[in-house]
């Protein structure tokens, strides 16, 4: 994405009096109250499911105390479009509410939209862990960052990324089990050390069936690698030379590189997280 906005944490970079606190009154310039049915949804919505426990309680809410957090929204043809609320959106609507009272940004392109859009639900508490981990990968493939880029943009580290990158690796009955809380993403996280879908399928119906501790389940998937051989161990490479090769390999490449030294030679390991992280990279490589 050349010469985007800096879209920071989240929508408070761009309205810097949204209050810390979800229920808390919002006041400010740029809020007006505008008709529901001249709002179209978020075609950006990360969030795959919605708790329908959780927006009886929201409507129940608004119902008694009204609305105290405006929505967010950009202008968009005649009408306007959502930017973040959905759940208020929908909430408002089901009570047959005619007005909602909505923040206006100047978001210009689909571009800006879809990023801001993302890094502001990933932000959001209640966001389980596989659509943060779909964020994630859509602000990789289609606003073109890098792994250590979406770690500044969200403010985490990039290990944490890439940890929860590595999830969208589990079967999809895993993930589904994620999204619905019935496994955590501590289980989920140990389930990657098995090397199969097969073991991990197997696994993952002994936490749902005997109810199993994350600590548990990370003694079981360690206990077939017990009266294995280790392999042999690789050494760090040796000099400053080598450490400034990892650097500039790391910077052209915009991902993970290590060298590692053997008696004879070595071996180059370049990490990548997705089939278009890795096109891109042997794109890099090729100099196509």
């Amino acid at each position: 994405m050349a010469n985007k906005k800096a879209l920071g944490r989240g929508l408070r970079a761009l309205i810097p009096d949204i209050p810390a606190e979800q229920d808390a009154p919002v006041q400010g310039k740029g809020i007006d109250f505008l008709d529901v049915d001249k709002i179209a949804p978020n075609p950006f919505q990360p969030r795959e499911k919605f708790d329908p426990e959780s927006l009886a309680e929201l409507k129940q809410s608004i119902a008694e105390k009204g609305l105290v957090q405006p929505v967010t929204v950009r202008k968009h043809g005649a009408g306007y479009q959502l930017i973040s609320g959905e759940r208020r959106l929908r909430a408002v609507r089901d009570l047959g509410l005619q007005k909602i009272p909505a923040y206006i940004l100047e978001v210009e392109t689909d571009e800006e939209m879809l990023e801001l859009a993302i890094i502001e639900n990933i932000h959001r508490e209640d966001l389980n862990a596989i659509d943060i981990a779909h964020g994630y990968k859509r602000l990789i493939d289609e606003c073109k960052l890098t792994q250590e880029e979406v770690a500044v943009k969200v403010g985490k580290d990039r290990t944490s990324v890439a940890n929860f990158l590595r999830l969208l690796k589990l079967p999809r009955r895993i993930q589904e089990s994620v999204q619905s809380s019935e496994i955590s993403f501590g289980h989920a996280r140990a389930l990657l050390s098995l090397a199969s879908s097969e073991d991990q399928l197997e696994m993952w119906k002994k936490i749902v069936g005997g109810s199993l501790s994350v600590r548990k389940v990370e003694e079981m998937v360690r206990e077939p690698e017990k009266g294995k051989a280790k392999p042999a161990k690789v050494t760090a490479a040796p000099n400053y030379y080598m450490e400034e090769l990892e650097n500039k390999l790391r910077l052209h490449l915009a991902t993970k590189v290590e060298l590692k030294s053997r008696n004879r030679g070595g071996a180059i390991e370049i990490e990548y997280y997705s089939s278009d992280e890795l096109e891109r990279i042997i794109a890099l490589i090729l100099g196509e």
